[in-house]
């Protein structure tokens, strides 16, 4: 049976604050930096490669930034750097989105959804800041939950959320959604890990241009793993480099062979946390 468990939350006075029902428009953060709606699909039963490679599908900033995942390319091994697109949204749009993330039970208490029927499912974590508080409100198997009547009413309209949140363009006000462009990330998070050769696929080496990757702090998550920022003339170089590489790339730094992963870091982001 899907159990729901709610998690006490302390941001102070306010929290709570709104009643669902109340009208007017939905209070959230306006600087650029400041986090209004991030989505995250992340755990399950896969390797460390493919965690790391992980990025939240839905970032939306105070000053009307949307960050996705763009399209791919469909080869084998895919590129080093990912593909990430964003696009302006009117206060409107936030507005409607606000006003739908609403509806789906977002502004209420943070809580977690959880389903002992699937196993080795991932996790889809939504972030809404909004109305003064914070509410993180996580759901596993979300894509993966059994239907019908045993799938309680507030999973399912997270999940209808969640798909509605792939088709803005669909039901946003007229206008209130800009192109797309590709996102320039001001810093890049770098991890590192020792090089094995994938699938018995020979791929030609490239240079860390930066110096070190052994000198990176340790990331205890991975076994081996070491993990680093770069930014500024760094940031650049390393961009150079990667266009030259892909996923399987043996980088040589440090006089060894490793094999990185790239993240460009989203607004809200910082360092390897």
């Amino acid at each position: 049976m899907l159990a729901a468990t709610a998690l006490t939350v302390a941001l102070g006075a306010g929290a709570c604050a709104r009643a669902s029902s109340a009208p007017g428009p939905i209070a959230h953060p306006t600087s650029a930096d400041a986090l209004v709606l991030k989505v995250e699909t992340g755990g399950g039963f896969v390797g460390p490669l493919v965690s790391l490679r992980q990025f939240s599908t839905f970032a939306l900033y105070g000053d009307g930034r949307l960050i996705v995942p763009g399209p791919q390319i469909e080869i084998y091994p895919g590129p080093a750097l990912p593909n990430l697109q964003v696009q302006q949204v009117s206060e409107a749009g936030i507005q409607a989105i606000l006003e739908a993330a609403r509806r789906a039970g977002l502004l209420g208490p943070s809580r977690r959804y959880v389903d002992e029927r699937v196993a080795d499912a991932a996790t889809t974590t939504f972030t809404l800041v909004a109305d003064g508080a914070r509410h993180v409100v996580s759901v596993y198997a979300l894509a993966g939950s059994p239907g019908g009547p045993s799938r309680p009413q507030a999973v399912a309209r997270l999940g209808a959320f969640l798909s509605r949140l792939s088709s803005l363009k669909s039901w946003l006000p007229h206008g209130s959604l800009g192109p797309e462009t590709a996102y320039r990330a001001t810093t890049l998070r770098v991890y590192a890990m020792p090089y094995q050769r994938v699938d018995d696929l020979t791929e030609p080496p490239v240079r860390w241009p930066s110096g070190t990757l052994g000198g990176f702090a340790p990331f205890p998550a991975f076994e081996g793993t070491r993990c680093g920022t770069v930014s500024g003339s760094e940031l650049q170089a390393a961009i150079r480099a990667a266009a030259r590489a892909n996923e399987l790339t043996p980088w040589v730094a440090d006089g060894r062979r490793w094999t990185v992963v790239f993240r460009p870091l989203l607004p809200d982001e910082s360092g390897c946390r």
